[in-house]
């Protein structure tokens, strides 16, 4: 069930829980809404239309304004962000965070785990700040990205923070094209069995988007190519 709610949500992330119903009753499954909306919550699940509530923050934990509205990306390191996902297995699922520079589209770094606890996101963020570091920083307004311990890593490295207004799923369009990408190019085909399976076939695709995988945007140039061609050049 959480499989098909994954492919269907990949295609059609403007589905609420009672589209999902229909979608799912097409190929023979009967459910309730109930669980539903349990399986979207436990996977980090929910539709990209505005309404309350969609990303919250952990208790006591200040959200900052959306920076980006109306900026043109002009250079490397001018914008980082990050994001989670949730990832399917043949035997379970797991999530995936990464982070990524918005002018090349390179992935800094890559991080998964069996829970939606912090540390995880703090250790992509890490592993990508000993690469460089960005002017500003975007993430949604979710608990491990509005916790103390991954924006106390940002304000101490000068780094602005910037958040995604709630329900704007497209205030962070290249990750949510990431994980798009990842699922229909990797995930969906390889059907990965466990977890060591599955990190060792990221590294190799995570090594092909950034290394082999022209992006139209790029002018068919990689994103290793824009990227540390422009960082020669700053």
């Amino acid at each position: 069930m959480m499989r098909l709610l994954d492919e269907q949500y990949t295609r059609t992330p403007f589905y609420g829980v009672r589209r999902m119903i229909v979608e799912l009753g097409k190929v023979g499954h009967a459910v309730n809404p109930k669980r539903v909306r349990r399986l979207m919550r436990l996977m980090g699940l929910e539709a990209i239309y505005p309404k309350p509530r969609l990303s919250l923050g952990g208790a006591g934990h200040k959200i900052y304004p959306y920076l980006l509205s109306g900026v043109p990306i002009e250079r490397i390191n001018q914008v980082w962000s990050t994001d989670i996902t949730y990832i399917r297995l043949r035997h379970g699922f797991v999530y995936l965070t990464a982070v990524m520079d918005w002018y090349s589209r390179y992935v800094l770094s890559w991080e998964i785990s069996v829970t939606m606890e912090t540390s995880f996101c703090v250790a992509a963020l890490d592993r990508a700040l000993r690469l460089g570091k960005p002017e500003i920083f975007n993430t949604d307004q979710g608990a491990q990205f509005t916790s103390c311990d991954f924006t106390k890593r940002l304000l101490d490295e000068g780094i602005k923070i910037s958040m995604d207004g709630r329900g704007r799923v497209f205030d962070n369009i290249f990750v949510e094209r990431l994980w798009r990408t990842i699922k229909y190019e990797d995930i969906y085909l390889k059907d990965y069995t466990d977890v060591p399976m599955l990190i060792g076939g990221l590294g190799d695709y995570f090594g092909f988007y950034n290394q082999e995988r022209p992006h139209q945007s790029l002018g068919y140039g990689t994103p290793e190519s824009v990227h540390y061609a422009r960082k020669g050049r700053n």
